[in-house]
This record gives structure tokens, C-alpha cells and sequence, in this order.
């Protein structure tokens, strides 16, 4: 009773028991969490439609295009064939993949806009900024709000000297890349993780040759060792050009065409590449400015974010953040659950993330991903404990399904502590890697062993299966190798 008496005493004094700054992945799903458990709740977002980066365009547009272009190719590259279906000539019709991209967008916006509206969140329409740690400016009109989330996700991090232009379409970011009303004869990719090796993906699929720069030795950064050089096989295989430690040290635009200016990340001569398009991927960086941080007392740290302790308040009581603004991996599901464990931490319940179990998908074709500890990280925590780990990998190439659907590239690979086996990490490369990852998240969560996998039952022939035969291999008993 005395806490219904504080929350009524609240609403006298606030418009909103909760505002939340930001719609993305992480800030619409603070919203929908807090008003499933009872409070009042707004959320303020410039853009002219709801979801962030992530459903406007990031994650779902991409894989519009991702799944489009594995369409065409599989028509254009003779496996249609291979299973008989005879397509004749086959052409592409970009803008119609284009409508396709921007439909699957329309309808996923429009639809958390209707669960705000089903969950009675207040959706305030303008970019919010502080004026104290319990009042914001919103489109000119001060909002107040007893606790304050801040979800404002990140964008594109800037190559110096360099500038991007979506616009013109030579020198575009992952936005630019995923708008482009051409197929490019020449793209050069700066930067070799995640979000330059999908884009590239598409547009090398869809015609265009496509030339992968990367500062560092191998591509995809913070994967598990044998996953990052599998990947730049698979990527050459695919017709890609890698220009591993390489970095560009300029970038000029004359017309349609660019010349950048390129040489070993450790020095030594350079050497100059020309396209027609440049797609800057190194990399994102927490969307800070403009919040009115400093009004509230509220410091960044060196790279741009906000530290939060494991409630995710801030050193600011009242104001809160989560995603992609605070340390740890940017991925839209890391903030949701983010979203979900601020709500309940708010409403006075306790809100929980494992931040040690967030999988990671790379979603080209194949699929690249995996939860849990590298095998590199699992040694060097085998090496300071005094423990020891076991490793074992299980190709798709034996694996029944992949074998069948003509898909042998990849494996799954699991990393266990050699004493109890029970499982640390693991990584696969698989053209559904992204789903079956979401077992081995199980596994973890459960804190399972190689044994629990191995002795569960696997539908057979699923791709799955590969899983289980890695786990096999940790006790030294795998069936089909």
C-alpha cells in the first residue's frame, strides 16, 4: 500500500512514470516491457517511423537483400539446374528487390508502432534532449518522466578524411550500400566484419566485383580463430577480393569514379584502387551528441559510452541506458534483452542478462556464428585457472542435410573444460548457422555439458546434427567421421 502511495505521489509529479529515449530494438522493447508492467510510459523518436536503426536500416533490410540476392544467384549460377528447375534466361529487377526490401521494412515498423499502441506507450515525436535528469525537451515541449532510459543505439563510424555521400552513391555507408539503385561494376569494401562482408555479399551476388579491405590479418574480428580463417576461403571462393593488413589512407572522388589510396596496415609502398562505389564499414559508434549529457552531469567514457552498472542505471539517479550506447557487443538482441531486464529492474522486479551467452550471426551464405568463449579466450582462462580445454570440430561435409541441399562448406566447432566438459563455446559456419546457434545459447544458459548435447536426441537429417556430433567428439566418440 505504501508503494501504491509512493507511484500516485510519482504521477502528481511527473507526465510519465518511464521515459524512454530511442525506438530501436532496445528502446521499443524498454517501452512495451514497462507499460506490460503497469507504469505510464512514453517514448521520444525522431525518425518518422519506429525501430531504430535496426528495422529502418540495418539489420532487416539487409537481410532482404541478403535473402534476394541468394535467390538471384542460385537462378544465375546453375543451382537451379543442378535440381532440375530450368528458369531460362534470368534477369534482374533491382527496384523490384528494392519494393521487396522496403515492404518487409513497412510492415515490421508499422507493427511496433501498433504495440504501442496496444500497450498504451506514448509515442513522442522528436529527438529528446536533457534539461535535468527528470526533464527532456522534445520538438520544443519539456516532458517529465520519474526515470529516464537512454536507447539512442549508435551509427556509422567515420573513416577520416574521408566523405560519404549516400546520396551521390560513390563514397556510402551500410545506409548508402543499402539503398543503391545500381549494381556497381567495382565496390570496395573498407573494412572486413560483419557489416562489410553482408553488404558485399549482396552486391558481389548481385554482378558487381568486390574488393575487401581490412586493416587487420583476417576478417571478422572478436569470431573464434578457425571461423575467421574459414571465412576468407569461403569469401574468395565466392569471387570476393581480400586485401587483409591493408589500411586506406585516402579517398578521392572525381565524378562517378573513386581512387583510394591503399598500403600494408605495418607500412610500406602504396598502391591505388579505383571504383565506383566505396562502402565505409569499420565500425559503429554510440549516438551520444545532442542528449544534453553534460546538462545532467552524465560523462562518457574514452570510446563514446555510457557506463551502467549490472541494474544498467547510470551515475545519474533516475537516468538509465541500454544497447548499443553502453559497453558490449552492438547487436540488437543484446539490447532487447537489455530493454526487458531495464524495465523490470525500474518496476522494482529483477531484470537479467547474461551477457556471457550473446550469440553472434554473420549472415552471409553460409552463415557464420557463435556464443560463449573463442577458443583463444578458453585457453588463455584455461592457462590462468591451471585448467586445461578439449576442442572438437564436426564438418558439414559429413553432415547428411548439408550434404543433400549441396551445402559442404563450414563445421561446428565446440570448446569444453577437459575436466568436466562442460561446454564454453561454440562456433559454426553453416548455411542456417544463425538458427542453430540458438541451441548451443541453450546449452550455456543451462551451463550443459558436451555430454547433455551428445545425448539429446536430433532430428535426422537436420543441419543440427552437426552440433551434436561435435559434442560427441568431445568424449572421443563421433558417429560419421
Amino acid at each position: 500500500m505504501v508503494e501504491d502511495q509512493g507511484k500516485s505521489l510519482d504521477m502528481a509529479e511527473y507526465d510519465y512514470d518511464v521515459l524512454v529515449i530511442g525506438s530501436g530494438p532496445g528502446g521499443y522493447v524498454a517501452a512495451i516491457r514497462a507499460a506490460q508492467l503497469g507504469l505510464k510510459v512514453a517514448c521520444a523518436e525522431g525518425r518518422e517511423t519506429l525501430g531504430g536503426t535496426c528495422l529502418n536500416v540495418g539489420c532487416i533490410p539487409s537481410k532482404a537483400l541478403l535473402h534476394g540476392s541468394e535467390k538471384f544467384a542460385e537462378a544465375v549460377d546453375g543451382t537451379f539446374a543442378k535440381y532440375g528447375i530450368k528458369t531460362g534466361p534470368v534477369t534482374l529487377d533491382l527496384g523490384a528487390m528494392q519494393a521487396q526490401k522496403a515492404d518487409s521494412v513497412k510492415q515490421l515498423t508499422g507493427g511496433i508502432e501498433f504495440l504501442f499502441k496496444k500497450n498504451k506507450v506514448t509515442w513522442l515525436k522528436g529527438y529528446a534532449a536533457f534539461e535535468d535528469a527528470h526533464t527532456v525537451t522534445v520538438a520544443g515541449a519539456k516532458v517529465t518522466a520519474r526515470d529516464v532510459v537512454i536507447a539512442t543505439g549508435s551509427s556509422v563510424t567515420p573513416l577520416p578524411g574521408v566523405t560519404v555521400d549516400n546520396d551521390a552513391g560513390v563514397v556510402v555507408d551500410s545506409t548508402g550500400a543499402l539503398a543503391l539503385d545500381r549494381v556497381p561494376d567495382h565496390m570496395v569494401v573498407i573494412g572486413g566484419g560483419v557489416i562489410g562482408l553482408e553488404l558485399g555479399s549482396v552486391w558481389r551476388r548481385l554482378g558487381a566485383k568486390v574488393t575487401v579491405v581490412e586493416f587487420l590479418d583476417q576478417l571478422l574480428p572478436g569470431m573464434d580463430g578457425d571461423v575467421r580463417k574459414e571465412a576468407a576461403k569461403i569469401f574468395k571462393k565466392q569471387g570476393m577480393e581480400l586485401k587483409l593488413s591493408t589500411k586506406v589512407t585516402g579517398v578521392a572522388v572525381k565524378g562517378k569514379t573513386a581512387t583510394l589510396t591503399v598500403e600494408p596496415s605495418a607500412g610500406g609502398a602504396a598502391e591505388t584502387l579505383t571504383a565506383d562505389c566505396v562502402l565505409v564499414a569499420i565500425g559503429r559508434r554510440p549516438n551520444v551528441e545532442g542528449l544534453g549529457l553534460e546538462k545532467i552531469g552524465l560523462e562518457v567514457n574514452k570510446r563514446g559510452q555510457i557506463e551502467t552498472g549490472h541494474d544498467f542505471r547510470t551515475a545519474v539517479p533516475g537516468v538509465w541506458a541500454i544497447g548499443d550506447v553502453i559497453p558490449g557487443p552492438m547487436l540488437a538482441h543484446k539490447a532487447e534483452d537489455e530493454g526487458v531486464a531495464v524495465a523490470e529492474f525500474i518496476a522494482g522486479h529483477t531484470g537479467i542478462v547474461n551477457h556471457a551467452v550473446i550469440p553472434s550471426v554473420v549472415y552471409t551464405f553460409p552463415e557464420f556464428a557463435g556464443v560463449g568463449l573463442t577458443e583463444e579466450a578458453a585457453k588463455e582462462k584455461a592457462k590462468e585457472a591451471g585448467t586445461d580445454i578439449k576442442v572438437s570440430k564436426f564438418p558439414m561435409l559429413a553432415n547428411s542435410r548439408a550434404k543433400t541441399n549441396h551445402e559442404p562448406d563450414g563445421f561446428v566447432k565446440v570448446i569444453a573444460d577437459a575436466k568436466t566438459e562442460r561446454v564454453l563455446g561454440v562456433w559454426c559456419i553453416a548455411s542456417v548457422a544463425g538458427s542453430m546457434i540458438a541451441e548451443a545459447a541453450l546449452a550455456l544458459e543451462f551451463g550443459a555439458t558436451a555430454e547433455d548435447i551428445a545425448y539429446t536426441c536430433h532430428a535426422h537429417p537436420t543441419h543440427a546434427e552437426a552440433l551434436k556430433e561435435a559434442a560427441m567428439g568431445i568424449g572421443g566418440k563421433p558417429i560419421h567421421i
